[in-house]
């Protein structure tokens, strides 16, 4: 379901509706057909998607940057970010989506999902490639989920369900990491002190836009804040504020190029109280004005991304 607002379009998946699947599998090829207007627009999420190119060849749009489609292609995209397929309706494929608390019902699902970083790293490509032999694996656990979801009512289904959600981003998971490693971008394996970066990573997705102190964000890690500036500084060799800034900075670039809202709207949507602020803060961290940036991106094909 769409929430029409005066910039990017937002969808969601039973949200708020516990007794409304949480989980749902699409064939990519239907799904574009029925939902080709609102599927080749900038829009966000707040569930997480899954997007398994089996043929066809093309461009997805993952914020601001365009990637190649090929064969066998596996795409994440996160909640809250935004992406937009091209005007090709030929891929054959799959679609997963699933709300993040139908998977993470305690702690231990949380940690796990967390070191599932394949949506959870914002420094590493969103896709990877499935060869022949991971795709039969991958094939047998959608059959699995498939049949399950077809049966109303029965025992253990959401649980099943979960099972196999869990077991296929495994696979999934170290499909990536060979992917990465074999295209020299090295695998992020996640030990305990990237767990911690990723929760921060997420705390600031969270709250970027209420002004939260780096004390705050440790004390919500329970951390000090000194622990916070080494994790971050030893895995990414920036700084936490550095990191806010950035998230801070995308969203503002988000709504300039993919919404009609003017940068005073812009400035309080994200946090500021003071516009003129929130235009100098852009431009210190960017190196041109909000509006500049505005008229100046534009997409290879010369479409105007803020269309939509």
């Amino acid at each position: 379901m769409a929430k029409e607002k005066n910039d990017i379009n937002e969808y969601h998946l039973n949200r708020n509706q516990p007794g409304l699947s949480q989980f749902a599998i699409h064939d990519l090829n239907n799904y574009l057909k029925d939902h080709g207007g609102d599927t080749r627009r900038p829009h966000i999420h707040s569930f997480y998607q899954i997007i398994w190119f089996k043929r066809g060849r093309g461009k997805h749009f993952v914020d601001f940057k365009a990637y190649d489609v090929f064969k066998d292609a596996l795409f994440f995209i996160a909640k809250n970010q935004v992406h937009y397929f091209d005007e090709h309706t030929h891929y054959t494929g799959v679609l997963i989506h699933f709300n993040e608390t139908f998977f993470a019902q305690n702690d231990s699902e949380t940690d796990f999902f967390l070191k599932c970083n394949i949506f959870n790293n914002p420094y590493q490509q969103p896709f990877c490639h499935v060869d022949n032999k991971m795709r039969l694996v991958l094939e047998e656990y959608l059959k699995q989920l498939s049949r399950e979801l077809q049966h109303q009512d029965v025992f253990g289904k959401e649980e099943l369900l979960r099972v196999y959600l869990k077991a296929f981003l495994i696979q999934v998971q170290r499909i990536k990491n060979k992917f990465d490693k074999n295209e020299n971008k090295g695998s992020f394996v996640l030990d305990d002190k990237k767990v911690q970066l990723v929760k921060f990573v997420n705390l600031i997705e969270a709250h970027y836009t209420k002004g939260l102190s780096i004390s705050e964000y440790a004390g919500l890690l329970h951390v000090s804040p000194r622990t916070l500036t080494d994790l971050t500084k030893q895995a990414l060799n920036k700084t936490p504020s550095q990191l806010i800034q950035e998230r801070i900075i995308l969203e503002a670039q988000r709504l300039l190029l993919h919404s009609n809202l003017n940068v005073n709207q812009i400035g309080y949507r994200i946090g500021f109280d003071d516009a003129s602020y929130f235009v100098k803060y852009f431009k210190k961290h960017t190196g041109t004005a909000p509006l500049a940036f505005r008229k100046s991106v534009l997409p290879a094909d010369g479409i105007d991304l803020r269309k939509g």
